[in-house]
């Protein structure tokens, strides 16, 4: 062990400038402002920025003046209530103004007229509250008059029966139903590639679908690919994990093959735009799932709204309904939690349920043998459709 000091013996000169130690420079503040936006990803940049430049269009018109910060409490319990619905004596309304809700679809920061989902609202909260924090702010979302709202807001909507929108789920049969539109064309061999990699792949995310690269997915057997995911929703700091390899199989191997041959893409992301005269473009951009998921759930004729999160909602679900156990559906998903995963397990379990179908089957009479339930026996349990 040493035990004696290390003298350290700095030069008496000046490089540079001194900082103030308790403030960050300019350049350092432009540094570290760079590398948060970096380490998020693009979807939550864009709504974080979309939410942003929707309060301070909202503050503007609301009190004819730029947001500041700390933004007031009174300010958020207005823009609660100005775009949540209330029960009044003619049904529901909020308190937004007609001309200050014309106003905000005019420059673009709102979509249509009317109250916002209870989702929106929460999401618009929850940046406001994200902004203060970085500014070492109190966050007025916090305050316990603004928290009581929102929890007794939410309560409301659900005495009403308002769910938060959910995405239809592609299971199997659906799934198969897209990849019938897909054709031998260019176009129609890329999307059968895409759909079943996102899917069968353990239900990867937009992001993950273009993500995957020539580099970062191997091939492994005749039928067999590898795809190495190191940066998720549930790995933001790209840490080497055990389940980092998805493998895509069979089918998905062979689609995956063909789009490769066919597009002769040999480096970088996989799943590239296909432009006039069946000319490879550019890799794909996230929202380009979704749009490709949308457009073939349309030509199938399924009914339904389905996104790119349908191939993950879609082979979750399908995994329950086939008993594939938890912790197999987890080490493809990447959940990290089984907390997800419970409820789609549940449902799938429900449907199996002999309790839910104890008048179904039929039930042994006093001399131990089944009694079939005929016309005649029936009438007394139940009534024909229609009589």
């Amino acid at each position: 062990m040493i035990k004696r000091a290390v003298k350290l013996v700095l030069p008496d000169v000046q490089v540079v400038a001194a900082l103030d130690p308790a403030a960050l420079a300019p350049l350092a503040e432009d540094a570290v402002n760079a590398l948060l936006a970096e380490g998020e990803s693009e979807n939550t940049v864009r709504s974080y920025q979309a939410a942003l430049r929707y309060w301070a269009a909202w503050f503007w018109f609301r009190y004819a003046q730029p947001i500041g910060m700390p933004v007031p409490v009174a300010a958020v319990l207005q823009f609660i209530v100005d775009h949540v619905e209330r029960r009044v004596a003619g049904g529901l309304e909020s308190s937004l103004p007609s001309a200050v809700d014309q106003a905000l679809i005019a420059c673009g920061v709102k979509s249509k007229p009317g109250p916002l989902a209870i989702s929106t609202v929460q999401h618009r909260l929850s940046v406001l509250s994200k902004a203060h924090q970085l500014k070492s702010m109190t966050s007025p979302v916090h305050d316990p008059m603004v928290r009581e709202l929102v929890a007794k807001t939410r309560r409301a909507y659900a005495k009403r029966g308002v769910t938060p929108e959910k995405k239809a789920a592609l299971t199997l049969e659906p799934l198969q139903a897209m990849l019938a539109t897909c054709d031998d064309s260019l176009r129609g061999v890329r999307d059968r590639a895409l759909l079943l990699f996102g899917w069968s792949s353990g239900g990867r995310r937009r992001s993950e679908v273009t993500a995957a690269t020539i580099e970062n997915t191997r091939k492994v057997g005749p039928r067999a690919y590898s795809f190495t995911l190191l940066h998720s929703k549930t790995n933001q700091s790209g840490a080497a994990r055990s389940d980092a390899e998805k493998p895509v199989l069979d089918e998905a191997a062979d689609a995956l093959s063909c789009w490769l041959r066919r597009s002769g893409v040999e480096t970088g992301p996989i799943f590239r735009r296909i432009r006039r005269g069946d000319k490879v473009g550019e890799p794909l951009a996230a929202g380009a799932v979704r749009d490709i998921v949308r457009e073939r759930a349309a030509l199938a004729g399924l009914p339904g709204d389905f996104a790119a999160h349908s191939l993950r909602s879609g082979f979750v679900t399908e995994a329950a309904r086939q008993n594939v156990s938890i912790g197999d559906t987890m080490a493809l998903t990447g959940h990290t939690s089984p907390t997800t995963l419970v409820g789609y397990f549940r449902a799938a379990e429900s449907q199996r349920s002999a309790a839910a179908r104890l008048f179904s089957p039929a039930k042994p009479d006093q001399n131990g043998t089944a009694a079939l339930l005929t016309p005649s026996n029936a009438k007394a349990g139940s009534r024909q459709c229609g009589s």
